[in-house]
């Protein structure tokens, strides 16, 4: 299995690292080094190149022995009125330069995988946003960016809402019609437990969709209270749909990048991790231990109460005090 984090989770209690250190990007790689367990490293663009050099986040992921994953695009507040359907042509064609920009960044440090999470294409009212031109807008430079770059896994990372009361394109389903739209093998998608949750949508199911459209690339886990995005540790709200979820991930083959999109701001970044990766294991140990083909054979017959029963045996395990 492949573990990665949020790097910004690990500018939590700088104390307990350096004190008194404003964190470059390479103290966050130093500080995600140090999570056992942890095999791989997604960086923000810009964000996390703003007055940094390159060669040496280059080498500091080497140093710390983890492996890069890819680049996550993170647009500032110029693009408070939509990226990629922005009104303005002039901004829509900055933010199609800075992930540009950013697919180079991950050519060169060796990574293979661009999330695109477009948090202000959306709407806050009725009648502020012309559907059909937002629509033509998104899909034309999804095209201008991905199909010049066939040899980049492009990855769309959907959300409900937050920071737009809307977002354009907010669910499984509409993610997987704009990614047919589109018509880019390589474009798939990213699929966070949370953002799920808050679309009330079941994290499991979601998989099972865009498995069986050959489009799921990766997973961003957390949990939370399905209001907000509150990135709460794995297991800490949803742990049966996290189970089911882990079982459905062991049940398609997934091989992809496990990231923990998690928020620890109390708590120590570096144990926050390591425990996350701890419960995806645990989770996933517990599904081989009972066996797929039974996990199978419960579902098929619809018996809630013995999936019950299995959880309990569970939480009775005290095997990994």
């Amino acid at each position: 299995m492949k573990f990665s984090s949020r790097i910004n989770s690990f500018r939590s209690r700088p104390e307990l690292y350096k004190a008194g250190i404003n964190m470059t990007t390479c103290d966050l790689i130093a500080r995600m080094g140090q999570v056992q367990g942890l095999t791989h490293i997604e960086l923000n663009y810009p964000e996390h190149f703003i007055n940094q050099d390159k060669h040496e986040i280059k080498q500091a992921i080497k140093n710390n022995n983890l492996n890069m994953g890819g680049i996550a695009l993170r647009y500032n507040k110029e693009f408070i009125d939509g990226e990629f359907t922005n009104p303005n042509e002039a901004i829509r064609e900055k933010a199609i330069k800075i992930t540009l920009e950013a697919v180079e960044m991950c050519r060169f440090l060796g990574g293979n995988t661009v999330t695109l999470w477009f948090g202000y294409d959306g709407y806050d009212y009725c009648f502020q946003q012309d559907y059909f031109r937002a629509y033509e807008l998104l899909v034309d430079a999804l095209r201008r960016v991905i199909l010049p770059n066939p040899d980049i896994q492009f990855s769309f990372e959907y959300k409900p809402y937050e920071p737009r009361t809307f977002s354009f394109i907010g669910d499984c389903a509409s993610t997987l019609l704009l990614i047919e739209k589109v018509g880019a093998p390589n474009l798939g998608v990213t699929l966070d437990f949370c953002h799920m949750i808050m679309k009330k949508e079941n994290p499991a199911f979601s998989l099972f969709l865009t498995s069986i459209q050959k489009r799921l690339v990766g997973f961003h886990l957390n949990d939370g209270y399905g209001h907000t995005d509150d990135g709460l540790m794995l297991g800490s709200v949803h742990l049966m749909q996290t189970l089911e979820y882990i079982y459905y991930a062991k049940r398609v083959n997934f091989s992809g990048l496990i990231y923990f999109d998690t928020f620890p701001t109390r708590e120590d970044p570096v144990a926050e991790c390591a425990q996350n990766i701890r419960m995806y294991k645990k989770l996933a140990c517990f599904i081989d231990k009972v066996g797929m083909d039974n996990m199978t054979d419960i579902i098929r017959n619809q018996d809630a109460i013995k999936i019950q029963k299995l959880l309990m045996s569970l939480i009775n395990d005290n095997s990994d005090k």
